[in-house]
């Protein structure tokens, strides 16, 4: 069974659900995965930890972590990019796979994308590194918006939460542009709100985005179902 350690926040929860369905390949009821979701709304905001200005979010992850462990969960996935600041500690905490959107990103990205990659993150995704560094284990160079252009990805993402999908996705899609315009091949929605405001997005800029919730849904239908013939799995439509 899939533990999905969410609520980081509810919106972005939901939009990771849709897509771990829409990508398994089912025909019935019975051939989706098992699902066992917390929607732990009352985490600590993790950018702002990973800032210096709130409370730690790690003890409430934590008990999280063990109320999917004792439901059962074989395998859990956190559909919040910021929150893999805490990955590591977490997984010290169980035997449990957790799976890795880092990881799961660089996958999708494959062997044919090997020019810069812009990323779009909140401020402590940014700092935490987990995407500069881990993207460079997997031989990938990145690069992020300036300091006036991820002032305005973090107004956006708030956007998001707040409801306001229609404002954030003017601002984010102008900062996605950016990157392509300074020379990134593809552009990793790095925060699990950005693919909820960037859905509308079509023509050439769609084909450049990459979204980290899509990688890691798909990461966890690899982990639960393997095609016959070792194929990697379709990418939802």
């Amino acid at each position: 069974m899939l533990g999905v350690l969410g609520g980081m926040g509810p919106m972005a929860t939901v939009d990771f659900m849709g897509k771990v369905v829409r990508n398994t390949p089912a025909s019935r009821d019975q051939d989706h995965i098992q699902m066992i979701v917390c929607s732990a709304v009352g985490i600590p905001d993790r950018t702002a930890a990973i800032l210096g200005d709130g409370a730690d979010p790690f003890p409430a992850m934590r008990e999280t972590l063990r109320r999917l462990e004792a439901a059962g969960a074989s395998c859990i996935a956190i559909p919040c990019n910021t929150a893999h600041h805490w990955h590591a500690a977490l997984q010290a905490e169980t035997s449990v796979r957790i799976l890795h959107i880092v990881d799961a990103v660089a996958d999708a990205l494959g062997a044919e994308s090997r020019g810069r990659i812009g990323v779009l993150a909140t401020d402590g995704t940014l700092q935490s590194g987990i995407y500069r560094d881990g993207l460079a284990r997997h031989g990938f160079a990145s690069r992020m918006p300036d300091p006036a252009g991820q002032r305005e990805v973090m107004r956006a993402i708030r956007l998001v939460k707040a409801g306001q999908l229609a404002d954030a996705s003017l601002l984010l899609q102008g900062q996605a542009e950016a990157l392509v315009a300074a020379g990134c091949q593809k552009v990793v929605m790095a925060c699990t709100e950005i693919p909820v405001a960037l859905s509308p997005v079509q023509g050439e800029l769609r084909s450049r985005l990459v979204d980290a919730t899509e990688a890691l849904a798909r990461a966890c239908v690899a982990a639960f179902i393997r095609p016959a013939d070792g194929r990697a799995l379709p990418l939802a439509a």
